[in-house]
């Protein structure tokens, strides 16, 4: 095997663990906030608008987590900075 194929090898599998690892925590960390907003609802009714204001503010930082490592992977797979220092050589 030469390097090239090793890089795209490694590229690949990374690309996979990190899209694979940047959405599943992503997903349960959106779970359990939204778990505890609706709690946080059901007790105290009256705040309801800082409540899911506060929750959407919140989803979206953890969603942009998962987007971060969805860029990532691509920049892997499709613009990988590795690939020009083999072709260099």
């Amino acid at each position: 095997m030469d390097s090239t194929t090793i890089i795209a090898i490694v590229s690949i599998i990374t690309a996979g663990f990190t899209t694979g690892v940047g959405t599943m925590f992503p997903a349960i960390s959106e779970g359990k906030s939204v778990a505890a907003a609706l709690s946080s609802l059901a007790q105290q009714p009256d705040a309801s608008s800082t409540i899911t204001r506060t929750l959407f503010v919140g989803l979206a930082m953890i969603e942009s987590t998962a987007i971060y490592c969805f860029v990532v992977s691509m920049i892997l797979i499709f613009a990988n900075p590795f690939w020009n220092h083999i072709i260099a050589k």
